[in-house]
Formats: structure tokens, C-alpha cells, sequence
């Protein structure tokens, strides 16, 4: 059984942190006002669970699930804009590419546009993009998946969160690992898919960075949850604050019966 994949994995550790020390710019003040993570849906009131519900079988439901809708994906293709920038919002590099997925293993990335540091572009996003295909084709072998030997889950309580009643839930990681999170999960109480991750490592990067924060945000499509936003905030030392930003658009999922487009946005809305 295939467990749930999650942001935090190789390619966010190394990859991002060593090319943000490396050259997008001069060190920067980090204001303690300013949000981590922009445009984020509107959340609910966090009210407390219904009592036939168990961490446990939330668990297992999300796992169940996932493993049907990965069964049931079996291609897919979609647009992916990447950028790095500062809390003033100045792009230091960006990236815009062509996904095509197929399943079991195969990803591919066909360049579209990109512009700004052609170091950054090198070091940080074309390698995200080699390190998931590697993970993508099982030559990646570290092991950051939401499944029961990395995380604890512990229940919250339920909230909407956008369009979607979810339970909210505790990952606790099972052990100190930097290619592990500590945080938040919203799950969908109806579908048992993640619709959104808040967190940080489970472990301490780098005597570099100070602080790592991400969000990761899914969107269902048809009968599909897949990723919409992420974003992930790392306080270097001596750099000040700089901000991956990775937006998911224009998925075309194909079938052997069926063919589902979505437009930009979550839900066919921008």
C-alpha cells in the first residue's frame, strides 16, 4: 500500500537551502508582522470532534483513500510556476514548466519560460525538479511519506477550511529527521484526502537557517486531490527571509474513459 506523499521531502532540505545561501541577493530584514504564507483559504472556527472519531481511523481512512485515487490516476499533466522570492516580494528567479505524470513512476518537466538568476534557477528549481523525479521513479529511497512508521496522529478537532469540513490533526514525526514535519494536517472528512499541511522540520537543518516554515495546499479535481500552492519561508542567517512559492495549474487529467481539465485556480476558479 502506497502512503500519503508530503511536501517536506529530499528536494525541499538540501536543494532550496543550500542555493538560497548561495546568491539571490543581500540580507534582508525579517519583519515580524509580515505572514508566513500568503493567500491562504479562510478557516473556520476549530470545534471539537465528533466522538465516534479516532486518530486512528482517521489514519487509516486517509491511507485507504489515497491508495484508491493513486489506482484510479493514471496520468495527468499540468502547469507549474516556481519563484523565489523576498518578504518585499522582489523575484530574485523564476520558472514556469510542464508536468506530465505517468503512473507508476514517471515524471517529466518540459521548460516553458524562466528568468531572473540563472544560478538560482540552477541550484534551487531545476534541481526540485530532478530530485522529485528521482523520488518519483524509486531512486530516492529516504522515506518522508505521512504513514504510520513516520507520524503519530493526534485529534484537534474539525474545521472548515475553504469549501471542505476537515478534521484537524497532529503529525507528530516519529523521529528527529530533518526530512520529516511537525505540524498541522487538514483532512477532508468526506473524501479522507489532504487538503492542507502547515509545518516546519522535525529537525534542525543547518547551523544556516534559523527558522523553515511551509504550506502545502491541495485542490480537488474531479475525483482528485492534488497540489495547488506551496510555500515555503526560510530565515537564513545573514540572509534575512526568502520565500519559494510553487503554484499548480491548468491540470489536464487523462483516462482511459474519461479526460477532466481544470483551468487556473482551486476548483475551476481563480
Amino acid at each position: 500500500m502506497r502512503a500519503v506523499p508530503t511536501l517536506w521531502t529530499r528536494q525541499y532540505c538540501s536543494t532550496l537551502l543550500f542555493a538560497l545561501l548561495v546568491g539571490v541577493g543581500l540580507p534582508s530584514r525579517l519583519n515580524s508582522q509580515e505572514s508566513t504564507v500568503r493567500d491562504t483559504p479562510r478557516e473556520g472556527t476549530l470545534q471539537p470532534s465528533r466522538a465516534d472519531v479516532t486518530p486512528e481511523q482517521i489514519f487509516t481512512e486517509l491511507i485507504r483513500h489515497n491508495e484508491l485515487r493513486n489506482e484510479a490516476l493514471r496520468s495527468y499533466s499540468s502547469v507549474r510556476s516556481y519563484a523565489v522570492t523576498d518578504p518585499k516580494g522582489k523575484v530574485h528567479a523564476q520558472k514556469t514548466v510542464r508536468l506530465d505524470y505517468r503512473a507508476p513512476d514517471s515524471k517529466s518537466f518540459v521548460t516553458i519560460s524562466e528568468n531572473g538568476s540563472a544560478v538560482v534557477r540552477r541550484l534551487v528549481l531545476n534541481r526540485l525538479m530532478e530530485s522529485e523525479t528521482e523520488t518519483a521513479s524509486g531512486k530516492s529511497h529516504k522515506d518522508s511519506s505521512i504513514s504510520p512508521a513516520n507520524y503519530k496522529f493526534s485529534l484537534l478537532g474539525e474545521e472548515d477550511l475553504g469549501a471542505s469540513h476537515c478534521f484537524v490533526v497532529q503529525a507528530t514525526p516519529t523521529r528527529s529527521d530533518k526530512y520529516l514535519f511537525d505540524g498541522k494536517v487538514w483532512i477532508d472528512a468526506q473524501d479522507y484526502a489532504v487538503v492542507q499541511i502547515v509545518g516546519h522540520p522535525a529537525k534542525k537543518l543547518s547551523m544556516w537557517v534559523d527558522k523553515a516554515d511551509f504550506v502545502r495546499r491541495y485542490q480537488k479535481i474531479g475525483d482528485f486531490w492534488l497540489p495547488l500552492k506551496d510555500e515555503t519561508s526560510v530565515h537564513v542567517r545573514f540572509y534575512g527571509r526568502k520565500i519559494l512559492t510553487i503554484d499548480h495549474e491548468h491540470y489536464t487529467i487523462n483516462d482511459a474513459q474519461v479526460e477532466q481539465t481544470q483551468g487556473e485556480g482551486e476548483n475551476g476558479r481563480r
